[in-house]
């Protein structure tokens, strides 16, 4: 399974990156970062993920506009929201355009784990 984690955080896609890798979810390998929208939709044509952490609030472009071009991208892409906004709706949004999931920042590393475990067990089915 491969995993690309999209945030303009370094300290956010690091965190996660160590999340994943040491965190015992096996099968997954990543296959990338990103700081924008823009570098995800690039990478995500050269690496072909099948799931990947999207932030919301990002410059270039954000979280909803990647959202929108990965999936039409690839509409089997399993998107996992990772964001700090208080605004609701803004995530509602996001997981009514097609992410399967939702993570609030600040996350504890379990709750990330459990986050991407739902999210690849939803890959599976």
């Amino acid at each position: 399974m491969r995993l690309m984690i999209v945030d303009d955080s370094n300290m956010i896609r690091t965190r996660i990156s160590r999340v994943v890798q040491n965190g015992g979810i096996k099968g997954i390998v990543l296959a990338g970062l990103a700081k924008n929208g823009r570098e995800a939709l690039r990478l995500a044509r050269a690496t072909r993920p099948e799931v990947v952490t999207m932030d919301l609030t990002m410059p270039e472009m954000d979280g909803i506009e990647c959202i929108t071009e990965l999936l039409r991208f690839d509409p089997k892409i399993n998107i996992l929201v990772v964001s700090a906004l208080s605004d609701k709706s803004t995530a509602i949004q996001a997981l009514k355009l097609g992410a399967r999931g939702f993570v609030a920042k600040p996350f504890t590393d379990e709750e990330l784990q459990m986050a991407l475990l739902d999210v690849f067990d939803a890959r599976q089915e």
